[in-house]
């Protein structure tokens, strides 16, 4: 490892460390980006499955060849938990094919989650490139599939038990040999797999974005050389390495502790799973031990050591380095202990992953908790808390074959707040960067309508910076249908609150079945019509309550539906930032006036006595400011936060 930092380096020690100039290098670190950008800009214009086309479940990364040891250079912006799991999965893939049998041309692919991360659905693509006869990298899409077999059309369910029910596994292998397709590999996915016209055109579109790739690598080493981009590969990872040792040891030494928590699985509510982290830091060097984690889930909630690591460097990039690239540089200061059979790195065959984003999820809210300490204003609050997907399939052997996935569940939540200001709160889990799908495909595409997507007041975590509201979706089924669902962090607030500041409601899930086959009707008194399904649910009111029972989801292995069944989902809220009543009155106002907090959340929460009816008159609001000073004296005196 070079002990001199890069700054520091005079010309002649750049270039003989590198083998190019440090202009240049920097131009090929800025080149590699864009040639990530580019072809998944291509991706997303030209896919045909809607995971892929709206809401972006993909990610692209650029490796280095074996002889300097597969670094990955670049990461592009879009699914991020695909992303640290590409900086090892590159590597098991090609070593297990064997690097020697590579030619130009190829698409290796694997899907295996044990030696590639995430789940079977989510296709690894790796097209080696060659230069002067030599391998000189790998441009790699990782891309989620509509269906790969198994025993549910989508794959997506908490209550498989084994990996034989997960749908079809795929070590490495080839796609392509030499630009013409492999007949048999191209035959064992389309006998597995349903929608299986719509795969295979998402595949060749995939195997065009490589082409574009590896071409444009191609035009770097033409104008450049080989040994400037593979040295320029070498200079971002360690420039990475060099910015998180730099953010570490910026950090006070110490142990920290965080934990979070998994509601159950799939198989019944008799089993919790903690998720637990003990931080050590040392100087430039941290430290992640998962010991003490639950053993690996009865269903398939599980992720593996690939997610785990993932996760890992996600929350230190958001938490120490949230403006330097993500490269695999990232992780050369960190360790990271991992049990085998945890929830965390589960082992197979019982040890099933496929919803790998709820335990791991967790555990980057643990590590938010463990580090909120030591980074004091620094600390980010916790968000939404988990992908909270909804999947739902045609019901009926007979009926038209369709699958919605990430359409009509709690997809869409808030982020916490941060010392800079509130936390949004219409994004995706702090984890994912996807988009959010339009109403209008998502209705074009599945029999579903959307009929409502709106903020719930004070349901954020009050803070001098407010976390993010949590967002309410109701969606009506107009066809028979089944659900299967994913709501598996409504136990415990996920929006941690830090600096001081307060936790962000939980959320839950309802259903209004349909009537007599005519649609549910909501009345103004809606919650107390409809079916808890999940979450803290007062059993008088049927509405959200965080010291409320907890309803279990999966006391129904599947919910059927039939037409005009309507399901409601609300997410969790996120943390807020610093004390609540350090926020500017004027804020709160503006707050109640767009109706994120009520006029009674002002004054409970905010301490800010706002006067006039936000809902009949909202520009007429005022402060009170002698019943706010009065009060917010009162509150202070009383310790209150």
């Amino acid at each position: 490892m070079n002990t001199v930092r890069l700054r520091d380096l005079d010309d002649s020690a750049f270039r003989a460390l590198y083998n190019c100039g440090r202009f240049d290098a920097t131009v090929l670190g800025n080149r590699f980006a864009y040639i990530l950008e580019h072809f998944c800009s291509k991706l997303l214009a030209c896919a045909f499955s809607p995971v892929l086309r709206d809401f972006y479940d993909f990610a692209a990364t650029l490796t280095g060849p074996p002889e300097i040891q597969y670094p990955t250079p670049a990461v592009s912006r879009s699914f991020m938990m695909f992303t640290g799991t590409m900086t090892e999965s590159v590597r098991n893939t090609i070593e297990e094919y064997g690097a020697a049998r590579l030619e130009p041309g190829d698409v290796i692919i694997a899907n295996d989650p044990y030696r590639t991360g995430t789940h079977v659905n989510d296709l690894l693509f790796i097209r080696p490139v060659f230069h002067g006869g030599r391998l000189s990298g790998f441009v790699n899409l990782k891309a989620h599939q509509l269906d790969m077999g198994g025993s549910v059309p989508g794959g997506f369910s908490t209550t498989k038990v084994s990996v034989y029910e997960n749908g079809l596994v795929l070590s490495p292998r080839a796609l392509m040999r030499a630009g013409k397709p492999v007949t048999e590999t191209w035959t064992l996915i389309f006998d597995n797999v349903r929608f299986g016209a719509l795969l295979r055109r998402d595949m060749q579109t995939i195997i065009a974005c490589l082409d574009l790739g590896e071409r444009q690598l191609l035009e770097s080493m033409d104008r450049y050389g080989r040994a400037a981009v593979l040295g320029a590969m070498r200079y971002v990872c360690d420039a990475d390495a060099e910015r998180m040792a730099d953010a570490l040891a910026a950090l006070p030494d110490g142990d920290w502790h965080g934990a979070a928590l998994l509601d159950c699985d799939g198989m019944d509510d008799g089993e919790e799973y903690p998720v637990r982290c003990a931080i050590r830091k040392r100087g430039s060097r941290i430290e992640v031990d998962t010991s003490g984690t639950a053993r690996q889930a009865r269903t398939s909630i599980n992720g593996t050591y690939l997610d785990t690591k993932t996760m890992v460097g996600i929350a230190l990039k958001f938490l120490l380095d949230p403006d330097g690239p993500f490269t695999s540089g990232c992780y050369r200061h960190v360790d990271i202990v991992i049990p085998d059979g945890a929830i965390l790195s589960a082992l197979p065959p019982e040890g099933v992953v496929f919803a790998y984003g709820e335990s791991t999820n967790a555990l980057l809210t643990a590590m938010f908790a463990a580090l909120a300490a030591p980074l004091g204003p620094s600390a980010v609050a916790g968000d939404t808390g988990a992908p909270n997907l909804h999947s739902a399939h045609a019901a009926g052997p007979h009926a038209f074959p369709w699958v919605s996935i990430g359409v009509a569940g709690g997809e869409n939540g808030p982020w916490g707040a941060t010392s800079a200001g509130d936390g949004d709160s219409f994004s995706v889990f702090m984890a994912a960067n996807t988009l959010a799908r339009s109403v209008e495909a998502s209705e074009a595409e599945s029999p579903v309508a959307i009929m409502r997507i709106e903020y719930i007041p004070d349901s954020a975590g009050p803070g001098r910076h407010r976390g993010g509201a949590a967002v309410l979706k109701d969606s009506l089924w107009r066809a028979p249908a089944v659900h299967n669902l994913f709501t598996l962090r409504f136990k415990q607030p996920t929006g941690i609150g830090v600096h001081g500041g307060r936790d962000g409601i939980t959320g839950g899930v309802w259903l209004w079945p349909a009537a007599d086959g005519k649609p549910a009707q909501l009345p103004n008194d809606e919650w107390a019509t409809a079916q808890g399904v999940a979450g803290r649910i007062d059993p008088r009111t049927n509405r959200p309550d965080p010291a409320a029972p907890w309803v279990y989801f999966g006391r129904q292995k599947v919910w059927r539906t039939e037409p005009g069944a309507t399901f409601r989902y609300l997410t969790n809220g996120g943390g807020g930032w610093g004390n609540p009543l350090a926020r500017d009155p004027a804020r709160v106002l503006t707050d109640v006036r767009d109706g994120y907090v009520s006029v009674a959340g002002a004054a409970r929460d905010y301490a800010v006595v706002v006067l006039g009816d936000p809902e009949r008159d909202p520009e007429a609001l005022t402060i009170d400011a002698a019943a706010t000073a009065s009060l917010r004296a009162q509150r202070s005196g009383m310790g209150a936060p």
